[in-house]
């Protein structure tokens, strides 16, 4: 029972902690970038001199699109930060005030928020003053107030974005209220999964190049899972690390109860013997033994199953575990409780392991009954 407890804590916390992988990346990504964006054909769209329009003749068919849930605007620009003599590249992001996403930048009103990466390795925080230079066909000098610091997702010195008002991003830029770098596309967490992500970005970019007026930009729309393949394919590989820790733990679960009822059966012997000599069949003899071992298997999938998933609500609301974010992309160690997931692995597990047990249950039919008899 401790084996089967044991095994089924380690399956459920992989479950979890995978699935937690991936909900909090995909969710981080979609806050900062979107799940799919319309960029410029070059896909220049951190440059100063290839403005797109903010409504295009065809946003309303993309904002109508089944697992579309929203379509906004946003400013990139390049900039250099100076705090005393500290100089760092960073880029800019300008989004509207007014969002209605999920996004740190909500807080941004007249400044700009920033990782908290770029606050520790400046030594600034908020109230403090953001000396920027944006170089361009002239130097353009900006003195911008720290708002609010955020966690970024990716928050490694070599991805600093920081979130300013696209007001503020387009005055700097020299453009219109109707001009931005691109047009940021979040999908619904239903259609975040890899298929749904490329096919949707199929979608928007027909949209985009069959309903273009003539007024329109050429656009091309990109999945955040070909602007961040590597992300991905780790977590593909933490996938494919659950999978093998779950037909680990199911073998070494199963052969342990195997173990264990061979031991059970030796044991019975003459009980065996007994049970054959007044008619009893091996058929009926295996399913009394299997349903003593399904008894234990099902003590240990409850014992297992409720101190993994006291640990995981512990882990969500705590984040006792905590993680190096430039190796793991995230500072703590992410649990999602996927329900249909846990039961679908815990009864694959409890098949596996009545499956492995009718191996034993082949001793039953070379008991003879007249030697064990004899032997008592």
């Amino acid at each position: 029972m401790v084996s089967i407890a044991i095994s089924f804590l380690i399956m459920i916390i992989a479950v979890s902690v995978s699935s937690g992988f991936r909900n909090e990346i995909r969710d981080g990504i979609s806050k900062m970038t979107g799940d799919v964006q319309l960029l410029p054909v070059d896909l220049n769209y951190i440059s100063a001199d290839n403005p797109i329009s903010s409504a295009p003749s065809f946003l309303g068919a993309i904002d109508s699109l089944s697992g579309v849930r929203s379509v906004a605007p946003a400013v990139y620009r390049a900039g250099i930060i100076k705090s005393g003599e500290n100089i760092h590249g960073v880029l800019f992001k300008g989004i509207p005030v007014d969002t209605t996403r999920e996004n740190p930048a909500d807080t941004v009103k007249l400044g700009v928020t920033i990782p908290s990466t770029l606050s520790k390795l400046l030594g600034v925080r908020p109230g403090d003053k953001l000396l920027t230079y944006f170089i361009g066909d002239r130097v353009q000098v900006r003195n911008f107030q720290i708002i609010d610091v955020y966690e970024a997702l990716m928050d490694g010195t070599d991805n600093l974005i920081v979130l300013a008002d696209i007001a503020d991003m387009r005055r700097l830029n020299g453009w219109g209220k109707d001009e931005s770098s691109a047009l940021e596309i979040a999908l619904t967490p239903a259609a975040r999964n890899p298929e749904d992500m490329r096919e949707m970005a199929g979608w928007i970019g027909e949209i985009a190049l069959h309903r273009m007026g003539e007024d329109d930009d050429t656009l091309i729309a990109t999945s955040v899972m070909d602007r961040y393949p590597q992300i991905f394919d780790w977590l593909n590989l933490i996938d494919f690390n659950v999978l093998f820790i779950l037909v680990l733990m199911t073998i070494v679960a199963g052969f342990n109860m195997v173990s264990g009822l061979l031991i059970l059966l030796f044991r019975s012997i003459s009980t065996i013997g007994t049970l054959k000599s007044v008619g009893m069949t091996d058929r009926s003899i295996a399913k009394v033994f299997l349903r003593v071992a399904s008894r234990i298997v099902w003590k240990g999938m409850a014992i297992g199953n409720g101190i993994a998933l006291l640990f995981c609500v512990l882990q969500r609301e705590t984040h006792l575990l905590k993680l190096n974010p430039q190796n793991y992309f995230v500072s703590f160690v992410p649990v999602h409780l996927n329900l249909p997931a846990i039961l679908v692995a815990d009864a694959a597990a409890y098949i596996v392991i009545m499956l492995l047990l009718l191996i034993p249950c082949l001793f039953i039919s070379r008991v003879d009954p007249a030697q064990t008899v004899r032997a008592q």
